[in-house]
This record gives structure tokens, sequence and C-alpha cells, in this order.
């Protein structure tokens, strides 16, 4: 066998995987009563309550690459992702994203014993088209589980677990070689399929492509190469693109995706394209420079990636949906250890109208972000030497995220944590909040303990009053976060939080 094929096997035992979502994915302009019935729902900028909604249960659901949460059809999500064994396609439902932690998992297809499809069964995608429910997967073959190929499934029953599927074929495209990890969107009118693939004469294992669909089961056209791993972060362990998921918002299309080997240095990038272009047109994407989402050790999440998008039950709340593991150590190849967990976070939007994607959050409470009332637009975020801020976050949006905690000395009191450096809190120095690691003392128990109260203001919201001084509150003052006693109805309001 020749040598780059070699090659091509070792990069498979170290990545190899899907991301998906449903038919079509506008998070904009889609009607409440149009998303219970095909997916495609999404809304919510703006400094709501809404993180509130989603589960902090984390993992959702162990042992699950790959994952993809349907938007709603019809009141229920449904999931699938990669099982550790490879050897199935199974498939969950439940009306709430958290129930799909503890719902029954049907198996809705099983690789044959031998022959085409009898080898590794990666990264099933579920999609609704035109009233019937699809899923598109990568197999190898017995002989050679790495021969990997796309393929689909097709499915008229109302209900994507009932034993209904039929084998559809494969889904070829312009070369015969390794090719996984299909996606599909429609756009304009127009249905697109994008998948990763290894194309003769370029050194890397996989590039993205694009295509316009003929049918659910068939490409037309030649394919359209959009993304091949170059930079630094695509080409860690191996160079690869892959596990693209398409999301259209504000005026643009933008197509996160996967690269470098599936351990720690695993990662998300971005694609953008203006709505109105060519998307057949290699020259209408922008790559992102550095990754979206990445590895962060302070929350022990390593090799975050092949994410999908969905909706919370508030219908508002854009939700990421991803796989990660817990740990950085791993014994032998990363493709046979199990333990890529499926997480979800809320997925927060930047005044640039791009997809704030952040970092990749540990379990706990709640997040939240602090946005006073006269500023809405604007967050409470730690800068340098722990200065806090009030200002519209142009990048980094983790720096702007909070948990609300049990204080330490006094359980009546809150503690405010910050989601990127979880061993910091808030706590008040020579009479100014900054941001300080946590120390075993009273006096930063005092410090960073909090009352909280119903927002001063009459409209809504929460004051932070400090637990030394009952009548000073944390407030916004010309772009910083300070310490006040609030006296007028605009003192009230900079010392009111939207969450």
């Amino acid at each position: 066998m020749p040598q780059n094929n070699l090659n091509r096997r070792s990069l498979l035992r170290g990545g190899g995987a899907a991301a998906a979502g449903a038919a079509a994915v506008p998070l904009l302009g889609t009607s409440a009563s149009a998303s219970a019935q095909e997916p495609g729902r999404g809304a919510g900028q703006g400094p709501t309550g809404a993180s509130n909604v989603l589960t902090t249960r984390d993992p959702l659901i162990e042992q699950r690459a790959d994952p993809l949460i349907t938007y709603p059809h019809r009141g229920m999500y449904y999931m699938t992702g990669s099982v550790p064994e490879y050897d199935r396609i199974v498939v969950r439902g439940a009306p709430t994203i958290d129930g799909l932690a503890h719902t029954r998992e049907s198996t809705v297809w099983r690789r044959p014993e031998s022959g085409r499809m009898a080898g590794h069964i990666w990264a099933p995608e579920l999609h609704r088209i035109d009233g019937r429910w699809y899923i598109y997967f990568a197999a190898g073959d017995s002989d050679d589980v790495f021969r990997i190929r796309m393929y689909v499934l097709e499915s008229r029953a109302a209900d994507p677990r009932e034993d209904a599927w039929q084998l559809r074929g494969q889904v070829e495209t312009a070369w015969d070689t390794f090719a996984l990890d299909a996606t599909t969107f429609e756009h304009a009118g127009t249905r697109y399929y994008v998948w990763a693939q290894e194309e003769p004469g370029i050194d890397t294992s996989s590039n993205l492509y694009i295509a316009e669909m003929d049918s659910p089961l068939k490409i037309k056209g030649d394919p359209v190469r959009i993304a091949v791993p170059t930079e630094d972060w695509e080409t860690r362990g191996f160079k690869v693109n892959e596990g693209a998921y398409v999301v259209v918002r504000n005026g643009r299309v933008f197509m996160t995706f996967s690269a470098s080997a599936t351990d720690a240095n695993y990662c998300v990038g971005l694609l953008t394209a203006d709505a109105r272009s060519d998307l057949l047109d290699p020259a209408s994407w922008t790559k992102s420079p550095r990754p979206v989402m990445e590895t962060d050790e302070a929350n022990s999440r390593f090799g975050p990636g092949h994410n999908s998008f969905t909706v919370a039950e508030d219908g508002e709340t854009d939700v990421l949906v991803y796989h990660a593991r817990s740990y950085r150590g791993i014994e032998g190849d990363p493709l046979y250890d199990p333990n890529r967990h499926t997480r979800v976070q809320k997925l927060n939007w930047y005044p640039d109208g791009t997809p704030a994607l952040g970092i990749p959050i540990a379990e706990g409470e709640p997040v939240v972000r602090l946005s006073p009332l006269d500023s809405p637009d604007s967050f409470v975020r730690h800068g340098e030497g722990g200065r806090l801020v009030v200002e519209r976050v142009g990048d980094r949006v983790e720096r702007s995220q909070f948990r609300i905690v049990p204080g330490f000395l006094d359980p009546g009191r809150v503690a405010l944590r910050c989601v990127d450096l979880p061993e910091h809190h808030v706590r008040v120095s020579d009479g100014s909040p900054v941001v300080a690691p946590y120390a075993d003392s009273d006096e930063y128990g005092r410090a960073s303990g909090f009352l909280r109260d119903e927002g001063l203001a009459d409209r809504g919201g929460v004051s932070f009053r400090l637990s030394e001084d009952p009548h000073s509150y944390l407030a916004h003052r010309e772009g910083r976060l300070v310490v006040e006693r609030p006296r007028s109805r605009a003192d009230r309001e900079r010392a009111t939080f939207r969450l």
C-alpha cells in the first residue's frame, strides 16, 4: 500500500468525526409557529436572563462524540453522535435538551458483519429535508476500517427513532478517497452539501468542500474546495479540516469546522461568507486567523470540537453543542479513548454580528453576564490587572462571564466567580471592585461577599450590596465597575444589572 495511505490511517486514528444539526439553520427571521414544525428557530441577542434556561448538567451525555442536537421538531429534540464502538447509529429524543441525558436511545442502523460499511461508523448527522429524515454518516469496510466513505440513510417515519430507515447508498464525489463529516444546509433557495475529504495531490489529511445538491442523496457539479489546513492550529498532529456546520445570521453565512488531531489539539475554526455571495466561489469564504474555541486548562476541557447548534426551550437562546474530554493525558490512540462527551452551553454573539463561542465551560452554577440598565448593550468584564470595566464585548466573551456562587463566610451572601478564571472572584479592594485569586482568609471572604437584592431600579434585574456596607452597591460609572451609594433614580439604574 502506498505510504500516503498509511499516513492517512495514522491520521484517522487521531481524528475523524462530524458535526451536524437540522435541515437548514437560519437563526433569524423564523416564526415561532414555524419552529414547532421545522428546525431553524432562533434569535435572542442582547442582555436577557436567557442563559438560565440552559441545563448546567455537564456532560450532557457521556461517551457521545460528534454530537448533533436538532432544532425542535413538533415539540421534540433529537440527538445523535458517534458511539465508542463505532458499530452503529443511535438516535434519542426528548421534549427538552436536558431530557436527552436520560431518555431511551434507539439503535436505528447497525453495520453489516462484513464487507462494505462493516468498518468504523463515524459521525452521523440527522437532518429533516422535505418531510423526510436523513442521516449522513461515514463508514469504513471490514477489510479496511479506515477506508472511509460517505453514505446516507432515509426514513419516511415521523419519528427518527422508529425502525424505518433505508440505506440509500454512497454519496459520491469526484474522487474515491477518504471522505467524511457531511453536513447539509439550505440558503436562498439552494441546498448545499459540505464535507471533508482527502484530495489527490494535496499533502493534507482532509480539506473542506462544498457542492450544490441535486437531491438529498446526490450532489451535482464539481466539488469546490473552500478550506485547507495551513495554519499552526490546524496542523497539530495532523493536517485536518473536518466537521463543518453552518449557521446563517446577520447577513452572513458562518461555517464552524474542527482542526488538528482529536486529542487536546482539537479545536474549532470559523469560515465566513457574505450571505449574498456565491457560496460556490472559494473567494467568498474567509477563515478566522485563530481558533474560535480550543482547549481550556483552567476549566479542564480538552479538545473541544465537532460542534452543532440548536436553540433552547425558550425559542430564543442559541445553544452550542460540542464534545470535549475532561483530561489531557490519553494512553494509546486518541481515536479509541471513549470519553469525548457531549456538552452544551449558550452561544453568544459579538457586537459585529459574529458568533462568540468562547471557552468550553466547566460544570457548575448557571453562567451569567452582567449588563447595567443604564448601558444595556454593555457588559461587566475583567481586564488587565484584574480591573473591571463595562463595555461592549468585542472579543474574549469569556471575560464577561460569571457564576453567582455561595459566599465563603456566610451562606446568605454570594460571590461572583469568573468563568475563565475559576479560582478568581470579584472582591472589593481599597473601595474598588477587582478580580482577584482566591485566598483562604476571612478578609477575602468578606471582601468577595455580596447580598444579592432585587434590582434597585423599577425595571427588574438584580443588585449586589456589599457585605461590609449595607448602603453601598456595585455600580456602573463611566465605563468602569465601581462601588457607590445610590441616591438618585439614575444611580439606581447604574446599580441594577440584567443577567
